[in-house]
């Protein structure tokens, strides 16, 4: 499947290889929804996404909560 075109939400997008995974679909062409516990560390995923030219936003989330996560990502 291309990621170009696509929207990706990726878990754990605050470090590691969700980060990686993150940073890999945006450069692929994906809009990426990124997702961590630690929201300065989120925010700078996102940073990077925009600054190579990206489209991206960072939400602070425990995923491990789910009976919240549909009300948090809800935009």
């Amino acid at each position: 499947m291309e990621p170009k075109g696509k929207i990706a939400l990726v878990t754990g997008a605050g470090s590691g290889i969700g980060k990686a995974a993150a940073l890999r679909l945006a450069t692929e062409g994906a809009r990426v929804a990124v997702l961590s516990r630690t929201a300065d560390e989120v925010e700078k995923t996102r940073a990077e996404i925009k600054a190579a030219g990206g489209g991206s936003i960072a939400i602070e989330h425990d995923a491990e909560k789910c009976e919240r996560f549909s009300d948090d990502i809800m935009l």
